[in-house]
């Protein structure tokens, strides 16, 4: 289960179950806003971005 107290924010959909913020039962995200953000110099792709706001679930 989740350390964190799930209040769904129905602007960020979410399928890691792993994260902490995660909502367990919706697709979901907790947080009132997240950062994306990319490990690539120059993102072309879906696949170059990614969600700065993941905590791994303990």
């Amino acid at each position: 289960m989740s350390d964190c107290k799930c209040v769904k924010n129905d602007s960020i959909r979410c399928s890691v179950t792993q994260c902490r913020h995660h909502c367990e039962t919706a697709d979901y995200c907790s947080l009132p806003a997240i950062q994306v953000g990319t490990h690539e110099a120059n993102p072309t792709m879906v696949e170059c971005t990614d969600c700065n706001s993941f905590e791994l679930k303990s």
